[in-house]
């Protein structure tokens, strides 16, 4: 305990190994975001700089807007090639310009642009796709006198494996080749996505539940409103009932059009709602769009909307109820 230690690349190829489990695999490094640190010209920023393998564009699942991602070559050649975030783009070129094949400076070093790449994924490993700047890791490690040290490992399980076994496993394997006690908790970090995921999940399914309560509690407010509404209505036309009455109304024709009052009054103000709801949600989209947000495209499902306007459909009926058997 206390001893420190490193990654090494060659605890990659023992991982691969000794974790069948694994699906992707990547060693990554992180550059500096000092200032100014990404140049083109008299225009610069401070991004974030990382080293990884082709495998952790399967990992992150980033989009590449123009060019290509690393490839195999890339990594054997020690290519001086790399690419830029949406972001970083936007501050280096002008908007339309071919940024494939031009050079920036990333740390005082020239690298030749490959792709440009949008982030997918809510969570970024190292910091957003978008504000990065993405070299092959085996140049990033010799350009900037990295040795073979790894900063960090992404990986991604195979189809039906838990991360958190294979979490286990990569550690356990760490452990065992750079000789750490199991004692100490402390020697390896890891983030487990999906375990933030499901800590997420519950978290949004309490939300949920306590959305649908204040709602419901919302329609029965509503409905008891409309059935006063009815009530008074149906008193202030009590002589239009009778002369109706004595025209030859039944019973049943007067509770139907106390009744389709009811519903057309509670069904066209729960449509109102859905639409200045799906405006609202969709003024939220754009303004989170413009920022990297965890939150991303807010909408209200079909299957929502159909089962409230269901809901709406029943508590019409029964507002609607007790003044048109009074009418």
């Amino acid at each position: 305990k206390g001893r420190r230690w490193d990654m090494l690349n060659s605890d990659v190829e023992i991982i691969r190994s000794k974790v069948p489990e694994l699906q992707h695999l990547s060693p990554m490094l992180f550059g500096g975001s000092n200032d100014k640190n990404v140049v083109r010209g008299e225009k610069g920023g401070s991004y974030q700089v990382k080293g990884c393998y082709p495998e952790y564009d399967l990992i992150e699942k980033s989009k590449i807007i123009s060019g290509r991602f690393i490839n195999d070559i890339d990594i054997a050649e020690n290519r001086k090639v790399c690419i830029i975030g949406e972001r970083v783009y936007e501050v280096l070129f002008q908007t339309g310009e071919d940024a494939i094949g031009k050079l920036v400076k990333v740390n005082g070093i020239y690298f030749q642009v490959i792709g440009v790449a949008r982030r997918m994924a809510n969570a970024s490993i190292g910091g957003s796709t978008d504000e990065s700047v993405i070299l092959p890791f085996s140049t990033m490690q010799k350009a900037f006198n990295q040795g073979n040290i790894i900063h960090f490992l992404g990986a991604t399980s195979r189809p039906g494996v838990k991360v958190k076994v294979v979490e286990n496993k990569i550690k356990e394997t760490l452990r065992s080749v750079h000789q750490i006690s199991p004692d100490d908790k402390d020697a390896i970090g890891s983030v487990n996505i999906e375990d933030q995921f499901t800590m997420f999940n519950n978290l949004f399914i309490g939300i949920n539940a306590l959305i649908w309560i204040v709602g419901l509690g919302t329609l029965l407010a509503g409905a008891i409103g409309v059935s006063n509404i009815m009530l008074v209505t149906v008193r202030e036309r009590t002589k239009e009932i009778g002369i109706r009455r004595a025209l030859g109304a039944t019973p049943s024709n007067i509770i139907g059009q106390v009744l389709t009052e009811s519903i057309v009054l509670t069904v066209l103000a729960g449509i109102g709602g859905i639409v200045l709801g799906v405006g609202l949600l969709s003024a939220i989209g754009v303004a989170l769009s413009q920022g990297d947000q965890f939150f991303k495209d807010p909408q209200i499902g079909f299957g929502m909307a159909v089962g409230s306007l269901t809901i709406l459909l029943v508590i019409g009926t029964f507002a609607g109820f007790i003044p048109a058997q009074r009418a």
